[in-house]
């Protein structure tokens, strides 16, 4: 009984047979007071019974009356519960065959084949079903082919530093080059860089798992903001971009982690910088709104599609452009969208389109 076919028969079955008694009980009801009422009209013949018959000659015919209807209703009603346990298996047939197209085409997305298409079944409700397995089978295939990507550029961050590192060491032993604190020095500069890797992957999968140590404590976002964006100015001016920091008008107390906040806004001007050519502008600012910490930064930069500005969040993704492809694993608004929201807050993105710049804004409820 719990599979659907059966079920979609015994159901077809059940409404006819319901419909079979309900109709026997009426009939079988009605049919005998509407003969005794028909054979009242009918001319009676010497003195006797209805319509001219004796008292008994008449019970007799209403009881073969009785008799006939009882089973033609019978012979009717096995009918119509034949017609329909036919049309029941008719039907869960051809409901059967288009889930079980369905069926293969996850278990095929389940193996990883991810190219294969559904096809569309007539029933409105199934093709529906069929378009979103083929949506997810779309959205499967991106994240493969930017987890495939990530493999690869994590495989060429690790190689660059790990040879930078291997070269230094073996020319140390074979005494090209001195034990200096200058050679050890940029040693150190790669051994830090992949230890900054790391860190970075192993925020992103604590902020997918939700797992994200906070260290809260009472503190101004703004503050937070500005600081943080203060550090990125050298930076903002080697790339001869204008840093424009506008603090909020009051403090924005707020219960959070200062540094993670700080990361969170480090991220999102590195990435302002790297979307905005020479000449351009960033902006950040602080402000409050509708019981809200606002930290907005904005740029006037190579800006978002729609399709770009729909997936900007998703793990792995690298928007395409003039500046910001050239570094980034793609993982650092993830792993920022996870902070915010580890602080009951939110991280959202908006851009007018390309060329016309983006605005990211974090949002942090103010403490009461």
């Amino acid at each position: 009984m719990n599979r659907l076919s059966v079920r979609l028969v015994v159901s077809h079955v059940l409404v006819a047979l319901i419909g079979g008694l309900a109709t026997f009980a009426v009939v079988r009801w009605l049919a005998p007071a509407l003969f005794d009422e028909s054979m009242r009209h009918v001319p009676v013949g010497g003195g006797q019974g209805p319509g001219g018959m004796g008292g008994g000659q008449g019970m007799a015919l209403r009881d073969q009356f009785a008799a006939a209807v009882n089973e033609a209703l019978l012979i009717g009603s096995a009918v119509g519960i034949a017609a329909a346990a036919i049309f029941g298996v008719f039907a869960a047939r051809r409901v059967i065959r288009s889930l079980s197209t369905v069926r293969v085409a996850t278990r095929q997305l389940a193996a990883g084949r991810y190219d294969l298409p559904v096809p569309e079944p007539k029933e409105a409700e199934l093709a529906e079903l069929a378009r979103d397995v083929n949506h997810l089978g779309a959205e499967l295939a991106q994240t493969e082919t930017r987890r495939v990507r990530l493999l690869g550029e994590v495989a060429h961050e690790l190689r660059t530093p790990l040879t930078v590192i291997d070269g230094y060491v073996e020319a140390m032993i074979d005494g090209v080059l001195p034990t200096s604190p200058e050679n050890l020095a940029q040693i150190g500069e790669e051994t830090r860089r992949l230890r900054r890797l790391g860190e970075d992957l192993s925020a992103l999968s604590k902020a997918e798992e939700g797992r994200l140590a906070l260290q809260i404590v009472s503190a101004d976002a703004g503050a937070v903001a500005q600081q943080a964006a203060e550090r990125l100015r050298p930076q903002a001016e080697d790339a001869g971009v204008d840093l424009v920091v506008r603090p909020a008008v009051a403090a924005l107390a707020v219960q959070c982690d200062p540094d993670r906040i700080a990361q969170v806004v480090t991220n999102l001007v590195g990435n302002a910088l790297r979307a905005t050519n020479s000449g351009g502008t960033i902006w950040v600012t602080a402000r409050s709104e509708a019981g809200q910490a606002l930290i907005e930064v904005a740029d006037d930069g190579i800006g978002l599609a729609p399709p770009q500005l729909a997936k900007v969040f998703e793990r792995f993704y690298r928007v395409s452009g003039a500046r910001i492809g050239e570094s980034g694993s793609g993982i650092g608004l993830t792993i920022s969208r996870g902070i915010a929201r580890a602080h009951g807050g939110e991280l959202s993105a908006a851009s007018a389109g390309l060329g016309e710049g983006a605005k990211f804004t974090l949002s942090l409820p103010l403490q009461h």
